[in-house]
């Protein structure tokens, strides 16, 4: 990667400079314009180091430069998305589509950005684009199946998992998980909880460090009555986000219905007080109102047993 030097001249020393240099009949130093590729370059580099803000203003220089460089824009678009700058994003892809209207790349990026703006319809526009582009990039199924799952399509959703599973390479085994885990998560919203099981396993087998997958099976679990099994995944979310507070909460219900009170009242306890340190009231506040519920609920059975 090429470094960017800064040059400084002052023409008090540049002038004898140069004159020594001729009397010397030395040859000439050349200096090599730095080029919008170059920019590009290091933008796409501080990408990788995760800043940004830099990221930004050497694909600026770039445009500068060269305002037509569409793949610029489309790189651009993708800083604007991790600063969460959504409406940037999709003026920049819409930028570089202009420029280079079979790019599906920036298609891509586009739809990610409007995905993420919760416009899933022209996000699905988008990955149909990409799709008729680069009909081989799982990349546009998957992400044309969130968009579909987002705008309550599910059923079309685990169309488009079921075709990005065909086509993304079988060594990217962490990606596999994540597409089986969504494609659980809508079978789960369709309420076919024996193939949401299944999706979720088979997750957790090629990443069992992906909390989500635990979380959505023992969701699965919870609604299948398995309350064992509810307890066992979220402990295992916890042990992996010790921070989840939905994950003490519904273990704390699930022990709750197991008959284990005092373990259900501890986790909503810890579950209230993450919730709270995290800034999320209104979570905060039905928790409290969960835990004054069966607090009561518990109150109740121990009287009527001892009557």
């Amino acid at each position: 990667m090429s470094n960017f030097w800064r040059l400084f001249f002052s023409t008090i020393i540049a002038l004898p400079l140069t004159f020594l240099a001729l009397s010397a009949h030395c040859s000439p130093i050349l200096i090599t314009q730095i080029t919008a590729g170059d920019f590009l370059e290091l933008g796409v580099d501080k990408m990788r180091r995760s800043d940004y803000q830099e990221a930004i203003e050497n694909f600026n220089q770039a445009i500068a430069l060269e305002k037509d460089f569409a793949v610029v824009y489309s790189d651009r678009c993708l800083a604007y998305l991790q600063l969460q700058d959504y409406h940037q994003a999709v003026t920049d892809c819409t930028q570089a589509i202009s420029f280079a209207p079979d790019d599906s790349e920036a298609y891509l990026n586009r739809g990610l950005a409007l995905y993420r703006e919760g416009d899933y319809p022209s996000a699905i526009v988008d990955y149909n684009r990409a799709i008729a582009l680069k009909p081989s990039d799982f990349r546009a199924y998957y992400n044309r199946g969130l968009a579909r799952a987002g705008d309550g399509k599910d059923s079309e959703a685990i169309l488009d998992f079921n075709l990005a599973l065909t086509q993304i390479p079988q060594i990217t085994s962490l990606l596999l998980a994540d597409i089986y885990n969504d494609r659980g998560l809508a079978h789960f919203i369709l309420q076919d909880t024996q193939a949401a099981m299944l999706d979720f396993n088979l997750a957790i087998r090629l990443n069992a460090n992906d909390y989500r997958a635990y979380f959505n099976r023992g969701c699965t679990c919870g609604r299948n009555g398995d309350d064992f099994g509810a307890v066992r995944d979220f402990s295992q979310v916890i042990r992996l986000n010790p921070s989840n507070a939905q994950a003490y909460v519904n273990r704390g219900v699930a022990r709750y219905h197991l008959g284990y009170h005092l373990d259900a009242i501890a986790d909503l306890q810890k579950a209230s007080k993450y919730f709270d340190n995290q800034g999320k009231r209104v979570a905060y506040e039905k928790t409290l109102d969960l835990l004054k519920n069966l607090r009561q609920k518990i109150s109740f059975a121990t009287e009527i047993a001892l009557f």
